[in-house]
């Protein structure tokens, strides 16, 4: 755990679209590895990769999103780029909030990626899946 304090990570500078997407891009590889190798061991249909797609997906940010990792409210990609998600009033995300944010992400996702692309014009950087389960991305040093 970082030993900035809860009060001054929400008033942290917000992380912005691009920097954010670059950050889905280092996971969505590192994830696409993963699946690819599951789903070929387990000889995998379309449907069943799909499927392993959306739980690994799941899996993956709600352990790294969620206070319990190792690196909290970081996923590998956020790491490397120097971005935290936090809750709105600073703190970690628990177990239930990470859930609520990926859920909000895969609906954002669905309608044409509007909701993700959302954050690039939100005073405050929040795509649909931040306003739905009260997070923030923040730039951390």
């Amino acid at each position: 755990m970082q030993a900035t304090s809860a009060g001054s990570l929400a008033t942290a500078a917000k992380a912005g679209f691009w920097i954010r997407f670059a950050a889905i891009i280092i996971d969505s590889i590192l994830l696409g590895i993963v699946q690819a190798a599951i789903a070929a061991i387990l000889s995998l249909t379309t449907n069943g990769r799909s499927g392993l797609s959306v739980l690994l997906g799941l899996i993956y940010y709600v352990y790294f999103w969620s206070k319990s990792s190792l690196w909290p409210g970081q996923t590998v990609g956020d790491k490397l780029l120097n971005i935290r998600v936090i809750k709105t009033d600073g703190s970690d995300l628990e177990l239930g909030s990470a859930v609520l944010r990926y859920v909000g992400l895969f609906i954002s996702i669905l309608v044409i990626f509007i909701g993700v692309i959302w954050a690039a014009f939100d005073p405050n950087k929040q795509g649909w899946h931040d306003k739905i389960a009260g997070t923030y991305v923040v730039k951390t040093t």
